[in-house]
Protein backbone atom coordinates (compact mmCIF):
# COMPACT_ATOMS: atom_id res chain seq x y z
CA UNK A 1 0.00 0.00 0.00
CA UNK A 2 1.80 3.11 -0.90
CA UNK A 3 0.51 6.80 0.55
CA UNK A 4 1.27 9.92 -0.87
CA UNK A 5 3.45 12.76 0.38
CA UNK A 6 2.17 16.47 0.42
CA UNK A 7 5.15 18.69 -0.93
CA UNK A 8 5.98 20.78 2.12
CA UNK A 9 6.08 23.93 0.37
CA UNK A 10 2.58 24.06 -1.06
CA UNK A 11 1.57 25.42 2.41
CA UNK A 12 3.03 29.01 1.81
CA UNK A 13 1.71 28.94 -2.31
CA UNK A 14 -1.43 30.44 -3.85
CA UNK A 15 -2.22 27.16 -5.46
CA UNK A 16 -5.45 28.41 -6.50
CA UNK A 17 -3.68 30.77 -9.07
CA UNK A 18 -1.70 28.28 -10.04
CA UNK A 19 -0.09 27.15 -12.89
CA UNK A 20 1.93 30.14 -12.66
CA UNK A 21 2.50 32.52 -15.82
CA UNK A 22 6.21 32.15 -15.89
CA UNK A 23 7.43 30.35 -19.35
CA UNK A 24 8.35 26.84 -19.28
CA UNK A 25 11.88 26.46 -17.91
CA UNK A 26 12.42 30.04 -16.65
CA UNK A 27 14.11 30.16 -13.05
CA UNK A 28 11.69 32.37 -11.25
CA UNK A 29 9.93 29.65 -9.77
CA UNK A 30 12.91 27.76 -8.70
CA UNK A 31 14.35 30.62 -6.74
CA UNK A 32 10.38 30.65 -4.90
CA UNK A 33 11.35 26.96 -3.98
CA UNK A 34 14.27 28.04 -2.60
CA UNK A 35 13.27 30.83 -0.76
CA UNK A 36 10.13 29.31 0.69
CA UNK A 37 12.39 26.24 1.65
CA UNK A 38 14.83 28.79 3.30
CA UNK A 39 11.71 30.84 5.19
CA UNK A 40 10.88 26.55 6.69
CA UNK A 41 14.34 26.30 7.53
CA UNK A 42 14.75 29.37 9.31
CA UNK A 43 11.55 28.62 11.68
CA UNK A 44 10.23 32.00 11.43
CA UNK A 45 6.56 32.83 11.35
CA UNK A 46 5.10 33.50 8.16
CA UNK A 47 2.34 35.79 9.89
CA UNK A 48 5.26 38.56 10.59
CA UNK A 49 6.33 38.44 6.72
CA UNK A 50 5.58 40.86 3.94
CA UNK A 51 6.72 40.36 0.32
CA UNK A 52 6.92 43.36 -1.76
CA UNK A 53 7.32 43.33 -5.36
CA UNK A 54 6.76 45.78 -8.61
CA UNK A 55 6.55 45.00 -12.11
CA UNK A 56 7.62 42.27 -14.56
CA UNK A 57 7.89 38.75 -14.29
CA UNK A 58 9.72 38.60 -11.21
CA UNK A 59 7.15 41.12 -10.19
CA UNK A 60 4.70 38.16 -9.78
CA UNK A 61 6.16 36.46 -7.35
CA UNK A 62 4.10 38.56 -4.62
CA UNK A 63 1.06 37.34 -5.81
CA UNK A 64 2.03 33.36 -5.66
CA UNK A 65 3.24 33.61 -2.07
CA UNK A 66 1.08 33.17 0.52
CA UNK A 67 2.25 35.50 2.78
CA UNK A 68 1.55 39.28 3.01
CA UNK A 69 2.18 40.50 -0.23
CA UNK A 70 2.39 43.82 -2.12
CA UNK A 71 2.49 44.25 -5.98
CA UNK A 72 3.41 47.83 -6.35
CA UNK A 73 4.34 50.24 -9.11
CA UNK A 74 7.51 49.67 -11.79
CA UNK A 75 10.36 50.28 -9.82
CA UNK A 76 8.98 51.32 -6.49
CA UNK A 77 9.27 48.15 -4.57
CA UNK A 78 12.08 49.26 -2.37
CA UNK A 79 10.15 52.63 -1.28
CA UNK A 80 7.15 50.88 -0.88
CA UNK A 81 8.85 48.21 1.30
CA UNK A 82 10.78 50.91 3.54
CA UNK A 83 7.75 52.70 4.29
CA UNK A 84 6.27 49.10 5.64
CA UNK A 85 9.09 48.73 7.30
CA UNK A 86 9.10 51.55 9.05
CA UNK A 87 5.61 51.68 10.00
CA UNK A 88 5.92 48.19 11.36
CA UNK A 89 9.67 47.69 12.67
CA UNK A 90 8.65 44.07 13.96
CA UNK A 91 7.64 43.30 10.63
CA UNK A 92 10.39 40.88 8.16
CA UNK A 93 9.92 42.37 5.03
CA UNK A 94 11.27 41.34 1.81
CA UNK A 95 11.75 42.97 -1.78
CA UNK A 96 11.60 40.58 -4.81
CA UNK A 97 12.61 42.03 -7.96
CA UNK A 98 13.67 41.79 -11.52
CA UNK A 99 17.11 43.35 -12.86
CA UNK A 100 14.74 45.79 -14.59
CA UNK A 101 12.72 46.71 -12.05
CA UNK A 102 15.17 47.16 -9.80
CA UNK A 103 18.03 49.11 -11.00
CA UNK A 104 16.59 50.28 -14.10
CA UNK A 105 13.61 52.74 -13.40
CA UNK A 106 14.06 51.45 -9.75
CA UNK A 107 17.98 52.02 -9.35
CA UNK A 108 17.83 55.24 -7.33
CA UNK A 109 15.93 53.78 -4.62
CA UNK A 110 18.50 50.74 -4.73
CA UNK A 111 21.42 52.80 -3.81
CA UNK A 112 20.06 54.87 -0.97
CA UNK A 113 17.94 51.84 0.38
CA UNK A 114 21.61 50.06 0.75
CA UNK A 115 23.22 53.79 1.53
CA UNK A 116 20.74 53.84 4.56
CA UNK A 117 21.19 50.32 5.66
CA UNK A 118 17.08 49.89 5.79
CA UNK A 119 16.54 46.36 7.19
CA UNK A 120 15.16 44.59 4.56
CA UNK A 121 16.10 41.73 2.31
CA UNK A 122 16.17 42.15 -1.22
CA UNK A 123 16.23 39.82 -3.92
CA UNK A 124 17.17 40.41 -7.20
CA UNK A 125 16.53 37.70 -9.72
CA UNK A 126 19.07 38.40 -12.48
CA UNK A 127 17.77 36.87 -16.41
CA UNK A 128 19.57 39.78 -18.06
CA UNK A 129 16.44 41.38 -19.94
CA UNK A 130 12.80 42.35 -20.06
CA UNK A 131 11.14 39.33 -19.82
CA UNK A 132 7.66 40.41 -19.78
CA UNK A 133 7.55 43.26 -22.10
CA UNK A 134 9.43 42.42 -24.77
CA UNK A 135 13.24 41.21 -24.59
CA UNK A 136 14.77 44.89 -24.23
CA UNK A 137 17.76 45.54 -22.88
CA UNK A 138 18.15 46.23 -19.44
CA UNK A 139 21.35 47.69 -17.02
CA UNK A 140 22.73 44.30 -16.75
CA UNK A 141 22.09 42.84 -20.16
CA UNK A 142 26.05 41.86 -21.18
CA UNK A 143 28.01 43.24 -23.97
CA UNK A 144 27.34 42.33 -27.05
CA UNK A 145 24.06 40.17 -26.04
CA UNK A 146 21.22 40.94 -28.60
CA UNK A 147 17.72 42.45 -27.02
CA UNK A 148 14.60 43.85 -28.88
CA UNK A 149 16.11 47.16 -28.55
CA UNK A 150 19.55 46.41 -29.86
CA UNK A 151 19.32 44.10 -32.60
CA UNK A 152 23.04 44.79 -33.39
CA UNK A 153 24.35 43.61 -29.91
CA UNK A 154 24.25 45.44 -26.26
CA UNK A 155 27.22 47.95 -26.60
CA UNK A 156 26.48 50.29 -22.66
CA UNK A 157 28.72 49.18 -19.61
CA UNK A 158 26.77 46.99 -17.26
CA UNK A 159 26.23 47.37 -13.63
CA UNK A 160 27.49 45.08 -11.50
CA UNK A 161 25.28 44.40 -9.20
CA UNK A 162 26.67 43.12 -6.20
CA UNK A 163 29.72 45.44 -6.30
CA UNK A 164 26.56 48.59 -6.60
CA UNK A 165 25.34 47.00 -3.56
CA UNK A 166 28.54 46.30 -1.48
CA UNK A 167 29.85 49.95 -2.39
CA UNK A 168 26.56 51.79 -1.71
CA UNK A 169 27.07 50.49 2.08
CA UNK A 170 24.74 46.76 1.85
CA UNK A 171 25.64 44.64 4.62
CA UNK A 172 25.02 41.27 3.02
CA UNK A 173 25.67 40.35 -0.64
CA UNK A 174 25.56 37.46 -2.45
CA UNK A 175 24.82 36.19 -5.64
CA UNK A 176 23.99 32.25 -6.58
CA UNK A 177 22.19 30.83 -9.99
CA UNK A 178 19.12 28.72 -10.03
CA UNK A 179 21.44 25.76 -10.96
CA UNK A 180 23.14 25.88 -7.10
CA UNK A 181 19.84 25.52 -5.54
CA UNK A 182 21.36 24.29 -2.19
CA UNK A 183 24.27 27.27 -1.56
CA UNK A 184 21.17 29.65 -2.48
CA UNK A 185 18.69 28.09 0.10
CA UNK A 186 21.08 28.71 2.41
CA UNK A 187 22.33 32.01 1.84
CA UNK A 188 18.02 33.26 1.76
CA UNK A 189 17.89 31.69 5.12
CA UNK A 190 21.51 33.27 6.65
CA UNK A 191 20.13 36.59 5.36
CA UNK A 192 16.78 36.20 6.55
CA UNK A 193 18.40 36.01 10.32
CA UNK A 194 20.42 39.29 9.47
CA UNK A 195 19.76 42.93 9.97
CA UNK A 196 19.98 45.81 7.33
CA UNK A 197 20.10 45.94 3.83
CA UNK A 198 20.59 42.62 2.25
CA UNK A 199 21.05 42.13 -1.00
CA UNK A 200 20.56 38.38 -3.01
CA UNK A 201 21.27 38.21 -7.07
CA UNK A 202 19.78 34.97 -8.42
CA UNK A 203 21.28 34.87 -12.26
CA UNK A 204 18.31 32.87 -14.02
CA UNK A 205 17.30 32.02 -17.50
CA UNK A 206 14.99 33.89 -19.51
CA UNK A 207 14.39 30.81 -22.85
CA UNK A 208 11.86 32.48 -24.12
CA UNK A 209 13.49 36.08 -25.12
CA UNK A 210 17.12 35.93 -24.22
CA UNK A 211 18.26 32.47 -24.53
CA UNK A 212 16.31 32.17 -28.10
CA UNK A 213 17.11 35.52 -29.23
CA UNK A 214 20.70 34.73 -28.53
CA UNK A 215 20.71 31.27 -30.26
CA UNK A 216 21.50 29.82 -26.67
CA UNK A 217 19.82 27.05 -26.67
CA UNK A 218 16.95 26.42 -23.88
CA UNK A 219 16.81 26.05 -20.28
CA UNK A 220 18.80 23.24 -19.70
CA UNK A 221 21.51 23.95 -21.94
CA UNK A 222 21.81 27.04 -19.91
CA UNK A 223 21.72 25.03 -16.48
CA UNK A 224 24.69 22.98 -18.14
CA UNK A 225 26.32 26.12 -18.36
CA UNK A 226 25.94 27.91 -15.06
CA UNK A 227 26.96 24.45 -13.55
CA UNK A 228 30.49 24.55 -16.41
CA UNK A 229 30.58 28.38 -15.38
CA UNK A 230 30.22 29.11 -12.21
CA UNK A 231 33.23 29.92 -9.73
CA UNK A 232 32.27 30.03 -6.15
CA UNK A 233 34.36 32.50 -4.40
CA UNK A 234 33.33 33.54 -1.23
CA UNK A 235 34.76 36.89 0.62
CA UNK A 236 36.05 38.16 -2.87
CA UNK A 237 36.25 41.82 -3.79
CA UNK A 238 32.76 42.96 -5.40
CA UNK A 239 34.58 43.96 -7.98
CA UNK A 240 35.56 41.14 -9.34
CA UNK A 241 32.53 39.56 -9.97
CA UNK A 242 31.25 41.46 -13.16
CA UNK A 243 29.11 39.10 -15.47
CA UNK A 244 30.88 39.67 -19.12
CA UNK A 245 28.64 37.30 -22.08
CA UNK A 246 29.22 33.61 -22.01
CA UNK A 247 32.28 34.29 -19.06
CA UNK A 248 32.65 33.24 -15.77
CA UNK A 249 29.98 33.67 -13.12
CA UNK A 250 31.51 34.47 -9.47
CA UNK A 251 29.30 33.53 -7.10
CA UNK A 252 28.98 33.16 -3.59
CA UNK A 253 29.01 35.24 -0.15
CA UNK A 254 30.52 38.85 -1.07
CA UNK A 255 29.84 41.07 2.35
CA UNK A 256 28.40 40.03 5.65
CA UNK A 257 29.18 42.87 7.76
CA UNK A 258 27.66 44.58 10.58
CA UNK A 259 26.72 48.50 11.06
CA UNK A 260 23.98 50.28 12.51
CA UNK A 261 20.22 50.09 10.76
CA UNK A 262 18.63 53.26 9.33
CA UNK A 263 16.47 53.08 12.73
CA UNK A 264 19.19 52.47 14.81
CA UNK A 265 21.55 55.44 13.42
CA UNK A 266 17.96 57.77 13.67
CA UNK A 267 17.41 56.48 17.20
CA UNK A 268 21.41 57.30 18.25
CA UNK A 269 21.06 60.54 16.54
CA UNK A 270 17.94 61.54 18.15
CA UNK A 271 18.89 60.53 21.82
CA UNK A 272 22.24 62.34 21.24
CA UNK A 273 20.77 65.35 20.17
CA UNK A 274 18.20 65.47 23.25
CA UNK A 275 20.76 64.61 25.55
CA UNK A 276 22.79 67.77 23.93
CA UNK A 277 19.96 69.97 24.44
CA UNK A 278 18.86 68.74 27.75
CA UNK A 279 22.93 69.60 29.22
CA UNK A 280 22.31 73.24 27.67
CA UNK A 281 19.22 73.51 29.50
CA UNK A 282 20.89 72.57 33.06
CA UNK A 283 24.14 73.68 32.21
CA UNK A 284 26.21 76.51 34.24
CA UNK A 285 24.99 80.16 33.59
CA UNK A 286 27.89 80.90 31.09
CA UNK A 287 26.40 77.99 28.89
CA UNK A 288 23.03 79.57 28.45
CA UNK A 289 24.99 83.23 27.23
CA UNK A 290 24.99 84.17 23.66
CA UNK A 291 28.12 83.38 22.01
CA UNK A 292 29.33 87.04 21.66
CA UNK A 293 28.26 88.13 25.30
CA UNK A 294 31.31 88.78 27.49
CA UNK A 295 33.60 88.55 24.96
CA UNK A 296 34.13 92.37 25.35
Amino acid sequence: MSSQCENPVKKFLRTDRMPSIWCPGCGIGTSVNCFVRALMDSGMDPSGMAIVSGIGCTGRVAGYLNLDSFHTTHGRALPFATGLKLANPELNVVVYSGDGDLTAIGGNHFIHAARRNMDLLCICVNNLTYGMTGGQVTPTTPTPAIASTTPYGAYEPTFNLPHLAASSGASFVARWTVFHVRQLTRTIEEALGRKGFRFIEIISPCPTLFLRRNRLGDSVDEMRFYRDNSEIRNQCDTRETEIAYRGKIVVGKFVDRTRPTWREAHAARHTEALGARFIQWVGPEDDLRAPDEGMA
